[in-house]
């Protein structure tokens, strides 16, 4: 490797949602969350949970697992929050994503991913960076800045912001 940008880049955070693994790049992870109680916002889009506090900012959580059209993250012992920074038309957003549980940090070179399968996922490939192989295990990395739309991106930003205007008064 020529530099940590390099290496940085090719580590993944891993995690499951319904029983699948997942990754995303470790530099767009800011940290991993417990489970917390999340504060409902009405009107919002189906996969937007809420919003959570973290030392005075005001972070909305989306549900991957619906985003993805599979049922609703469930509570459980594992269920985690993963506070990441996505990039949508040159704005970049923090926001919480559920997962069923967080796994471990990964290395992956090159020559461990192939190209995202057109057919055979449960997920519309447009969001999958590639298919990760490690071990006798597949792992769908995302492109977390292609989960999501700009319009989507958008109601997300202003619901934060509307619910951080009316906690600050």
């Amino acid at each position: 490797m020529s530099d940590g940008t390099e290496a940085a880049a090719n580590q993944y955070l891993t995690f499951t949602l319904d029983e699948e693994q997942y990754a995303v790049e470790v530099s767009r992870v800011m940290e991993v969350l417990e489970y917390t109680t999340i504060t409902k916002v009405p009107r919002t889009l189906e996969f937007m949970r809420g919003v959570i506090n973290v030392r005075g900012s005001v972070i909305p959580v989306v549900d991957l697992r619906l985003k993805f059209e599979m049922s609703a993250t469930e509570k459980t012992i594992d269920t985690s929050i993963i506070v990441m920074e996505v990039e949508i038309g040159g704005e970049r957003v923090t926001l919480g994503c559920l997962a069923d549980s967080v796994q471990e940090v990964i290395s992956l070179d090159a020559s461990q991913i192939e190209p995202a399968p057109q057919i055979g996922t449960k997920i519309n490939t447009r969001f999958v960076k590639g298919i990760g192989k490690q071990n006798d295990r597949f792992i769908i990395i995302l492109d977390i800045d292609k989960v999501f739309s700009e319009e989507e991106i958008a109601a997300v930003a202003s619901d934060q912001a509307a619910h951080a205007g009316r906690s600050s008064e």
